[in-house]
């Protein structure tokens, strides 16, 4: 499995399985295997132990919500650019889609982690 961040020209943010679609030796696009939605937002809630550790609350969404997909390609041309995780990120990535691999529910999973 390569887990990769990919930033799209939508200004969206995606975490996937992703995987280059080559033609010629020239890579056309990737296809993202389970990809879902990366939301990011600064905690909320202050406290004196939290004020100086840069809280981050994150949140992974399936992509494309209303498909059963599982494996969805996308053009290189709507690719900014293309990244490694924080391992944290990618655990949470990972615990998820495993479940979801267990389970029929696509509950969202929020949880917080440190910068």
């Amino acid at each position: 499995m390569s887990i990769k961040l990919a930033l799209l020209k939508s200004g969206e943010t995606i975490i996937s399985d992703a995987k280059e679609l080559i033609s010629d030796d020239v890579i056309c696009g990737y296809l993202l295997t389970d990809p879902h939605i990366v939301d990011t937002r600064k905690s909320m809630l202050l406290t004196e132990e939290s004020q100086d550790s840069g809280n981050v609350e994150i949140s992974l969404v399936p992509w494309i919500i209303l498909t059963s997909e599982r494996k969805i390609p996308i053009a290189k041309d709507w690719i900014v650019t293309i990244v490694e995780p924080v391992e944290a990120v990618k655990k949470m990535y990972e615990e998820k889609v495993n479940e979801q691999s267990n389970q029929t529910d696509s509950s969202d999973e929020q949880r917080n982690l440190s910068e």
